[in-house]
């Protein structure tokens, strides 16, 4: 049986420079993105589309949240198999490519995780769980574009 999740985000536009939208140069993009008894997450566009590079961005966001999930259900395998993992680091990278008539869409994310396990004995089964992190993964499954994993394990 199928559960369902829910999940409430509010996204308020702090950008508001005195005469709101009156043209595109006359706003900033500020936001703030949050979520019921959590910190706040300081919002912009891309520095590209003049927007605050201090602030994430929703691209930066999609990004971190394939590399969080894939992490935690990685994470979570190891665990179910008695694979002790003490390091887990991803630099991951998304691409996303612009249309000619405005808008875009990502082309890609590559996740590289460098994780660290306990025991050289299970080496290539760790390898082989990033596969099924890959498959179980709820925001891999939800993009329409290729989430590749370049992982690379090594023993503490």
């Amino acid at each position: 049986m199928e559960r369902e999740h829910f999940y409430n985000v509010t996204v308020t536009w702090t950008g508001n420079l005195g005469t709101g939208t009156s043209s595109y140069q006359a706003y900033e993009r500020s936001h703030e993105i949050l979520v019921s008894g959590k910190p706040p997450i300081p919002g912009s566009s891309d520095a590209a589309f003049r927007g605050d590079p201090s602030r994430y961005n929703p691209e930066d966001l999609l990004v971190a949240s394939l590399s969080a999930c894939h992490m935690l259900w990685y994470l979570h395998l190891c665990a179910d198999a008695g694979i002790a993992v003490t390091r887990y680091v991803d630099r991951a990278e998304g691409e996303m490519v612009e249309s000619p008539g405005g808008g875009g869409r990502f082309r890609r994310v590559e996740l590289r995780p460098e994780v660290t396990i306990a025991d050289a004995a299970r080496e290539a089964e760790a390898q082989a769980l990033h596969h099924a992190a890959h498959e179980k993964c709820f925001v891999a499954n939800s993009v329409n574009f290729p989430v590749e994993c370049d992982a690379t394990i090594t023993v503490e």
